[in-house]
């Protein structure tokens, strides 16, 4: 097991597997795949045919026990795909039944900057 990088506490999380990107997955949760465009840099989601969308409307959630295999596929096909920084974002459901990412930090790469709407993607 690898140990945490410096300043993380370790809780018992093999760095070597879990990305330390988006390391607050619960066991039960379900998360969806992001990434950049290696091309413009726009965000994208990955849609359950495996094409990748800029809108996490079209994303396809996972299990969040499927997560780490996942993205060790597509992390070492990323460049071919034209993708960079490819990782996984714990999601839930809002009031309305659509996804929405746990952290602040994902809904603003989800739904845009928080400065003014006519900047978001919606």
């Amino acid at each position: 097991m690898a140990p945490a990088p410096a300043g993380m506490p370790a809780q018992g999380i093999d760095f070597d597997v879990v990305d330390i990107r988006s390391n607050r997955r619960d066991a039960e949760g379900q998360s969806v795949i992001t990434a950049n465009r290696l091309l413009d840099g726009i965000v994208v989601w990955r849609a359950a045919d495996g094409s990748w969308k800029e809108r996490i409307t079209d994303a396809a959630p996972i299990p969040n026990t499927e997560v780490e295999g996942l993205l060790s596929t597509l992390q070492g096909n990323a460049q071919k795909l034209g993708l960079v920084g490819v990782y996984g974002v714990q999601v839930q459901d809002d009031t309305g039944g659509k996804i929405v990412p746990v952290t602040s930090r994902e809904r603003i790469r989800a739904f845009g900057p928080s400065v003014h709407p006519q900047f978001s993607p919606l």
